[in-house]
C-alpha cells in the first residue's frame, strides 16, 4: 500500500509541474486578457479536485482513528468541548458586537463585528495557553 501512494504522489507531484509550467508560460498578461480562461479554470478545477480528495481522506481516516478507540474518542470530546467552551466565553462575554463601516462602503454588521471580536480572543487566548504550557513545562523539565 505503501509503494502504491508513493508511486500516486509522485505521479501527481509530476503533473503538479506540468501544470505549473503550462500556467506560467501562458503569461500574465493572457491570464488577465482572459484569452486563456479556459486552461486556467481547468487547472483550478483540477486543483479543487485534489483538495478536496485529500479532505475527504483526512477527515475519514481521521474520524476511522477517532471512533476505533474509547479512549481516543473521549480524549477527543473533551479537547472539542473544552474548544466550544472557551469559544462560547469569548463571544458572549468577551466580544462586543458594534457596526463598523468597511473601507470599500459597505456595514459590517454588528453580529459580523462580534463574531470577528471572538475569533481574535479566542487566537489570543489559545496562544496565551500554548506559550505557558510550554514555559510550564520547559521549566518543569530544567528542574528534574
Amino acid at each position: 500500500m505503501k509503494k502504491i501512494l508513493t508511486i500516486l504522489l509522485a505521479i501527481v507531484g509530476i503533473l503538479s509541474i506540468v501544470f505549473l509550467a503550462m500556467i506560467i508560460s501562458t503569461g500574465d498578461e493572457a491570464i488577465k486578457a482572459g484569452e486563456s480562461s479556459g486552461t486556467v479554470n481547468t487547472f483550478m478545477y483540477v486543483a479543487y479536485l485534489v483538495l478536496f480528495l485529500t479532505l475527504a481522506f483526512v477527515v475519514i481516516f481521521s474520524l476511522k482513528n477517532i471512533f476505533s478507540n474509547s479512549e481516543t474518542l473521549k480524549s477527543t470530546l473533551k479537547g472539542v468541548g473544552t474548544f466550544a467552551v472557551l469559544a462560547a466565553i469569548c463571544y458572549f462575554g468577551f466580544a462586543k458586537g458594534v457596526e463598523t463601516p468597511l473601507k470599500d462602503g459597505d456595514m459590517l454588521s454588528a453580529g459580523g463585528s462580534q463574531l470577528l471580536g471572538a475569533g481574535l480572543y479566542l487566537f489570543y487566548f489559545l496562544l496565551a495557553i500554548a506559550g505557558g504550557s510550554m514555559l510550564f513545562f520547559g521549566i518543569k523539565k530544567m528542574i528534574k
